[in-house]
């Protein structure tokens, strides 16, 4: 369904936008558009794949911009037939310091891109969201969720004919940009305490192929409007770090350093409230759009009274992995494999 295809990602400089190329530049897709605000990003990372896979990497087009602007969105967009739409503000600290980039990135920015693609004809589009927009506490969060319920009412306003929207929801990605495996890494390669916020706090983990999986997912089988939620497994932090330091042998101690600025103990894909109207497809969880209108009389009047019997899917009732299996997980990961070569033979 990819062939001789435009597909353009947002924020594509990023982890996920590195993941996708991977997995699409070897196939028959026509074009793959980076769409980012980082010059010095977008530079290297043309240069890395001009090496790496120099037979392909003719398919990747680099275009500076921001999705803040949508005139620089609009001007990206010509020819485009999918979006993967991964641009985003994504550090919870940060974002809890600065609330109003937040809004203007993930919120606003995710409207741009959603306007600029209706009006170019863009076939699909699908958002990438968080498991912080499910009962959102920090500011990340909350704008996450103003970029769903942004999502949803867009694809009210179009004819999914013309273009599909579709969101999907996912919790940690290990070893993305900026996430904590690294820094452990980092620590462990420095003779540093492994630093962790709190042992007992949980948070469902998933590889890049698995994040790429979940989108793909909601391109083929998503319907206009739908949140689609990939089950995944946790671990607590404690577990995490435990087996990062088996993994490299160290001998460093764990030390906990206490929650940082907006974080949540346990974290949610799937709140009590979607469950009413969810659907479980065995692998992912559908959240479809709510159809009904502004007419609201009529719900004084007639109502529906059924409801799932599914309750709400967080990190702290969903398979809790041991050290073990997390280590297992990890060694699936060709960075962590990079870095465990790298450390044995320093």
């Amino acid at each position: 369904m990819f062939k001789d295809k435009t597909l353009l990602i947002t924020g594509g400089t990023g982890s996920f936008g590195n993941a996708i190329l991977n997995r699409f530049l070897h196939t028959d897709i026509g074009e793959i558009r980076i769409f980012s605000r980082d010059e010095k990003k977008q530079d290297d990372m043309r240069h890395d794949y001009q090496a790496k896979m120099p037979e392909v990497a003719d398919k990747i087009k680099f275009y500076i911009g921001d999705v803040r602007d949508l005139q620089s969105v609009k001007n990206a967009m010509h020819g485009v037939d999918y979006i993967f739409h991964a641009a985003a503000l994504k550090q919870v600290p940060s974002c809890e310091f600065f609330p109003m980039e937040a809004v203007k990135t993930n919120v606003i920015g995710t409207y741009n891109v959603l306007t600029a693609a209706i009006e170019s004809g863009v076939k699909s589009v699908i958002c990438l969201s968080t498991d912080k927009a499910a009962y959102p506490v920090n500011a990340m969060g909350t704008s996450k969720a103003m970029m769903e319920k942004v999502v949803v009412a867009k694809a009210r306003t179009v004819s999914p004919d013309k273009t599909k929207i579709c969101c999907t929801r996912y919790g940690n990605v290990l070893c993305s940009r900026g996430s904590v495996v690294p820094l452990w890494i980092e620590q462990i390669k420095s003779g540093k305490p492994i630093t962790i916020t709190e042992s007992t706090m949980t948070r469902f983990i998933m590889s890049l192929d698995e994040a790429v999986d979940l989108v793909l997912f909601a391109f083929e089988h998503g319907t206009s409007g739908d949140i689609l939620v990939q089950k995944a497994p946790a671990c607590t932090i404690g577990t995490l770090a435990q087996a990062v330091k088996e993994l490299f042998n160290a001998k460093d101690e764990i030390k906990v350093i206490g929650i940082r600025h907006g974080e949540k103990m346990y974290e949610t894909l799937l709140t009590n409230e979607e469950c009413a109207g969810a659907i479980d497809l065995g692998d992912f969880y559908r959240v479809p759009c709510d159809k009904r209108d502004l007419n609201y009389d009529k719900y004084f009047k007639e109502g529906d009274t059924s409801r799932n019997t599914l309750t709400e899917f967080n990190s702290n009732n969903t398979e809790l992995l041991d050290v073990e299996q997390v280590k297992a997980k990890l060694l699936t990961l060709q960075y962590i494999r990079d870095e465990i070569d790298s450390w044995e033979n320093k």
